[in-house]
């Protein structure tokens, strides 16, 4: 057996090709089917492994959660009272572990997303491959690859593992998955010197690329784990995934939350002992507490809150995979962009001709001179131009839609630019020299209005070589290099991909072409082209700037067009960092740097890894934008990853948390807008069902403390435990959900970001928490011991009776003024005399739904054998007072809001 060095310590890409063979132990006939098996031991087989946790163990592990943890705690109360009480709440405890379950079952599912990432990996290494073993040609399967393996490969192929290339002909990789490139790169045999990114690599095949035209051979150096994607599945299974602001704020409050409501039903335990109650009865009034205080119906309103943001930002073309990441985006304060198909249209379009002296720029209608030449009569060279173009040209359009161009994207810009100029007419080829990387040039022999006509098209340089004249207004003159090499130069600034064109009329009888024949040649023009920003970035990048939002470019393009780019869009590229650059900085380096530069180029996986890591350290919220397999470890790094739903892989959506259908940049300013809004609603929601629980808290507590002064409240507590559940269940659906639906409200874009660490629970909060929940329990306190009274309500009824319709017209006023603090709970800082009381029309249907309810709990339920409620019917001259401390719920806070407008926050 051949002890073989590990792969990864040698930069292959620097070795000539001897050495690599030497190192490697290997040669052009392939290994020997016995040494093959030996190196399988050493090095395992060409695929990924990872430990995957059992599924009972991410089962588990849901259940560390305080709000789960919270859910668990109502379960046993609501189960003790069953047993204690005899309240016929069974049916509360199953609900309540139903919805434990569904919220594990749910967290589960989502546990697993980092292992499909890594599948999602292992799927696109190839199953078979072609290799030369024992000097014989033969197809096995990749798992079975070992470094040393002669590999053959040819376009179409997929590359099975990292492999140093050592025969190329006209070899071409489409390396869009692990390095953003969105033209296919030429690869060649010679070694590359320095330290380069993968993107540079130009010798080497890599694992999950394809080949995109030509044939080639090379060496496998690295497989399995080993590979690049081997390296990027490493990344994302040690990425932990950043909690979401949200996640964190709920966790932090329902601790606290925990911790108050059971040093609160202790206390309330221990005073009813030592006021002389029986222990069943100071139990149970504990537990009535504990019940009254725990926001039973939080979680699910908060989770309702999310999914309808979520729907609504499916319909804006993205779709979440999180729910608490629709809320995330609300807080972003970076977003780190591709530039290819996200923030440009990933289609390479001719933008700017030079012809005849004359300079042309395109637009999506046509073409648009800079000189006073008139584009509807198009001149006699730059019609040549767009025809050498049209015709020495291997990409077509496809049958089935003309505006369809399969082939290389530079030669479908081609197409395009001549199809803009009316050329549709297609022209007899007779021969043709390929493109090859060595040569820098295509031409082709054609047939044209009865002679033949060669067309030619390369690099400018390669071209003009061939020439020694050029057309000029029709007519022909001598050469201007200089000329065309300033304009060379100067189009290259704007970081233009260019081609130029030549012609050359032959004999008629000439059909074949010939190196040769390519001298004496017509210079014709050069055409220039990039792949564009999207119209509509533009404008969603100046809201983002509004919005207190930078927006960072984060691409495996060369360094110029990244500037030139990101200058057309407005994003600042006065400094830019590339990945050489970066790979010699250290963590702190590069952390000192993010904040001045806006702009990353020619970058890796790793730097952008490591570019979002930096700016997450200095307190930003980071959305990630990725389509490829490199993106994933950012992606999963991110507070969101957001990928592509057209162009990206299957591993960068898996990785992420939010895809674009349309992999358009403006579509996540949408998504940030809705973002925003989310939070807005979540925090009315919060503060809205808070004194729900806190009020009837407050009145249970204040009765037990009170028993010993007003015997009243020792017969019977103001509210029955069955009720307060049903206060906290009509709150939390009828009254909270219509919060949600509040219109969104303006100038969401127009604020900064909020802070993440912002609490829900600030000092304002707790003041409007505070006194919404003073006002419910005096309202129930009042109501109950004035008409429980028969001294003071001059009832003569029985007196157990009045009991009970006393405490029927306290639960029914807590209800009530829910529903007054609902009217002004629409908006935490305007006035509710400043927005339209119709404008949501589902907070009417909520209040009527409610209303109408507790009519058929106090009249019809008591005169029917499922009076659960334990209720009564009360006097109709009751009401008045009881609207009239209802409706202190909407004035106290209304005073609450002016008081703060006019003087706080000035």
């Amino acid at each position: 057996m051949t002890e073989l060095p590990p792969s990864n310590e040698i930069l292959w890409y620097q070795l000539p090709v001897e050495q690599v063979f030497e190192t490697l132990h290997s040669d052009q006939s392939g290994l020997t089917l016995e040494e093959a098996t030996s190196r399988q031991e050493q090095y395992g087989y060409n695929e990924l492994t990872y430990k995957k946790r059992s599924a009972f163990m991410r089962f588990l592990t849901q259940f560390n959660s305080p709000l789960i943890i919270i859910l668990l705690i109502c379960a046993v109360i609501t189960g003790s009272l069953s047993m204690w009480k005899d309240a016929n709440m069974w049916m509360d405890t199953v609900v309540i572990l139903a919805v434990v379950l569904a919220n594990t079952f749910i967290g589960f599912i989502q546990e697993g997303k980092a292992e499909d990432s890594v599948e999602a990996l292992e799927n696109m290494i190839t199953p078979e491959c072609k290799v030369m073993r024992e000097n014989t040609a033969t197809v096995i399967q990749a798992r079975d690859l070992v470094p040393g393996d002669i590999v053959l490969l040819e376009g179409g192929d997929r590359v099975p593992a990292d492999t140093r290339i050592f025969c190329s002909k006209n070899l071409g990789a489409d390396e869009s998955a692990i390095t953003g490139e969105s033209v296919p790169v030429e690869k060649h045999t010679n070694p590359i010197k320095g330290d380069q990114i993968i993107a540079d690599r130009k010798c080497m095949l890599f694992s999950g690329t394809f080949i995109a035209r030509g044939i080639g051979s090379g060496i496998v150096v690295a497989t399995g784990e080993q590979t690049q994607i081997g390296q990027i599945a490493e990344l994302i299974t040690k990425t932990e995934k950043i909690i979401t602001p949200l996640t964190v704020k709920l966790n932090d409050f329902t601790r606290i939350l925990v911790i108050v409501i059971l040093f609160i039903t202790t206390l309330n335990f221990i005073l009813a002992l030592w006021f002389g109650y029986d222990l069943s009865v100071a139990f149970s009034g504990s537990v009535s507490l504990a019940v009254a205080a725990i926001p039973e119906g939080l979680p699910a309103v908060v989770t309702m809150a999310l999914a309808i943001g979520v729907t609504a930002m499916a319909s804006k073309n993205a779709i979440v995979k999180r729910l608490p990441a629709a809320e995330t985006l609300g807080c972003t304060t970076v977003i780190g962009s591709d530039k290819t198909g996200t923030l440009t249209k990933n289609q390479m379009t001719v933008s700017r001709i030079y012809s005849g002296g004359k300079d042309y720029k395109v637009s999506d209608a046509g073409f648009e001179t800079e000189s006073e030449y008139p584009p509807s009569s198009m001149s006699e060279e730059l019609t040549g131009t767009l025809q050498a173009g049209y015709v020495c040209n291997n990409a077509s359009f496809t049958k089935e839609d003309s505006n369809t161009v399969i082939g290389d994207p530079t030669e479908a810009a081609l197409l395009i630019s001549a199809k803009k100029a009316g050329m549709t007419e297609s022209i007899q080829q007779l021969d043709e020299i390929p493109f090859e990387s060595e040569q820098q040039f295509m031409a082709t022999l054609n047939e044209e209005n009865g002679e033949n006509v060669i067309y030619a098209k390369g690099s400018p340089e390669r071209i003009y070589k061939m020439c020694q004249n050029q057309m000029i207004n029709g007519s022909t003159e001598p050469l201007r290099k200089d000329e065309i090499r300033d304009k060379v130069n100067e189009m290259a600034k704007e970081a233009l991909r260019l081609l130029a064109m030549a012609y050359k009329v032959v004999p008629s009888d000439k059909k074949t072409l010939d190196p040769d024949d390519l001298s004496d040649m017509t210079f014709l023009g050069i055409q220039g082209m990039i792949d564009p920003p999207r119209d509509e970035v533009i404008e969603a990048i100046k809201k983002c700037q509004n919005a207190g939002i930078r927006v960072v470019m984060i691409t495996g393009d060369y360094v110029k067009t990244a500037k030139a780019i990101a200058g057309q869009l407005g994003i600042n590229s006065s400094k830019a960092l590339i990945g050489r650059e970066i790979s010699k900085m250290g963590d702190d380096e590069l952390y000192n740097v993010v904040e001045d530069v806006s702009v990353y180029a020619r970058v890796s996986p790793e730097h952008k890894f490591r570019i979002t890591r930096a700016l997450q350290k200095h307190g930003h919220v980071v959305a990630v934008t990725g389509d490829g397999v490199n993106d994933a470890p950012a992606l999963k790094a991110a507070d969101i990853g957001i990928a592509m739903g057209i162009s990206g892989t299957e591993v960068s959506k898996e990785a992420s948390d939010m895809i674009l259908t349309d992999d358009n940049f403006s579509t996540i300013v949408s998504a940030v807008e809705e973002g925003r809004y989310v939070y807005d609603n979540i925090k009315k929601v919060i503060l809205f069902l808070l004194p729900t629980n806190g009020g009837q808290a407050l009145l249970i507590l204040g009765a037990i403390l009170l028993a010993p002064f007003i015997g009243l409240f020792r017969e019977q507590l103001p509210l029955e435990p069955v009720q307060i559940l049903w206060v906290n269940l009509i709150a939390a659906v009828a009254l909270a959900l219509p919060i949600i639906k509040e219109p969104m409200e303006k100038d969401l874009l127009n604020k900064s970001p909020r802070d993440s660490d912002e609490r829900i629970t600030d000092p304002p909060f707790f003041k409007k928490v505070g006194l919404v929940s003073l006002i419910v329990a005096v309202s129930g306190f009042a109501i109950y011991y004035y008409y429980g009274s028969p001294a003071l309500s001059g009832s003569v009824v029985n007196y157990d009776d009045l009991l009970k319709q006393a405490q029927t017209a306290a639960f029914t006023t807590v209800i009530m003024v829910h529903i007054c603090y609902l009217i002004t709970a629409r908006s935490i800082t305007e006035s509710a005399f400043t927005f339209s009381p119709i404008s949501n029309k589902w907070v009417l249907l909520g209040i009527g739904v409610t209303m109408a309810t507790q009519l058929i709990i106090v009249y019809v339920l008591p005169h029917t054998g499922f009076n659960l409620l334990k209720t009564a019917p009360i006097p109709l001259d009751w009401w008045w007072l009881m609207i009239l401390c209802a409706f202190g719920g909407f004035v106290v806070i209304e005073i609450e809001k002016w008081v703060t407008k006019r003087f706080v926050d000035k």
